[in-house]
């Protein structure tokens, strides 16, 4: 994978009720030179100005309160168009989802959320 000239500057949230997920790929991206912001649940990321400065959604579908699906849904609602990634135990569940860029099975591969996400920037440049 090459590097993108963006990447110190884009900003990656990361929105899954496991704290253990959040702090893995939150390594996993501040490690590849992406700023990273992540959230516990739906609701908190939505009670926060990030929507605005996200360039690319990691979420998880199932959550408590409001799922990965009804986040995205939400945000398109809302005008923010922010390619999504989701990570999950139920792929099956994010499909026909718009801007969905991929929907990879828990755990995934580094290097698949890697490919997926870089797909995402280039998707919305």
């Amino acid at each position: 994978m090459h590097d993108t000239p963006l990447r110190n500057t884009t900003t990656i949230a990361v929105v899954d009720d496991d704290e253990s997920v959040r702090t893995a790929l939150e390594g996993l991206l501040r490690s590849s030179g992406y700023k990273v912001r992540t959230y516990c649940s739906a609701l908190e990321f939505l009670d926060t100005n990030a929507p605005a400065g996200t360039h690319c959604l990691i979420s998880d579908i199932q959550m408590p309160g409001m799922s990965g699906v009804q986040l995205h849904e939400k945000l398109d609602a809302m005008g923010f168009k922010i390619p999504t990634i989701f990570i999950t135990a139920y792929p099956h569940l994010g499909a026909g989802t718009p801007r969905l860029v991929a929907c990879l099975p828990k755990p995934c591969e580094a290097d698949s959320l890697l490919n997926s996400i870089e797909a995402a920037l280039r998707q919305r440049h």
